[in-house]
């Protein structure tokens, strides 16, 4: 959600910077900004859903294959299993002994955790990851558009930057906190993105409304 609500600050706010630079009217600059909300939320929500179900396809797919192995290779399986707690440091002993007494309870559950990091109960959901990307996209972009409505054209632009660069900087901070990251150098990587797009954006635009004037 984080990725995505900077993603629709940064690419919202270049858009309509982009747009203001070529000195068009407050309606164009509206609805170049609306349009980039609606069709960067939808590209984001769907691609987040493209992107989770292939993963939610790969882990149903390594489910039925430890399936199919423990079936018909259940030997072959335990000697795995056995090697995994081994190389974790444990005794042959204790590392057999382990592993006999976690496949008495459940064998699939045992190797899908220790093979594959699979856990039954934390795979993959493609809506509520798309829906959420897609809202987190939505609220991001939001913000530049906010300061065009409530500012005057006069002061458009540089009041556009500064709600934007502090609305980065607020979201590098949480984005650091969350992680348990260092806030500055977190910062310090959106503003200076959110910067190099803002100026070939503005860039892009004033030449652009300087050829066509």
């Amino acid at each position: 959600m984080v990725l995505g609500a900077n993603d629709g600050i940064i690419s919202t706010a270049a858009l309509i910077l982009g747009v203001a630079a070529a000195e068009a009217s407050r309606n164009s600059i509206l609805t170049a900004g609306i349009a980039g909300l609606v069709a960067g939320a939808a590209s984001m929500g769907l691609g987040e859903y493209v992107s989770v179900s292939s993963q939610r396809d790969s882990e149903m797919a390594d489910i039925r294959k430890e399936t199919w192995e423990l079936e018909n290779e259940p030997e072959h399986e335990f000697k795995e299993l056995v090697a995994i707690f081994e190389h974790k440091g444990l005794s042959n002993g204790l590392a057999t002994q382990v592993a006999t007494e976690l496949t008495e309870k459940d064998a699939l559950k045992v190797h899908l955790a220790e093979e594959l990091g699979i856990t039954m109960g934390n795979l993959a959901s493609p809506i509520p990851a798309a829906v959420s990307s897609t809202f987190a996209f939505a609220i991001g972009a939001a913000v530049p558009l906010l300061s065009v409505l409530v500012f005057p054209e006069s002061s458009r632009i540089i009041a556009t930057l500064v709600v934007v660069f502090a609305a980065l900087v607020g979201l590098g901070f949480f984005g650091a906190r969350f992680g348990g990251a260092k806030a500055k150098r977190a910062i310090l990587r959106v503003v200076v993105g959110g910067a190099i797009a803002f100026a070939f954006t503005m860039t892009v635009g004033w030449l652009f409304g300087t050829t066509i004037g």
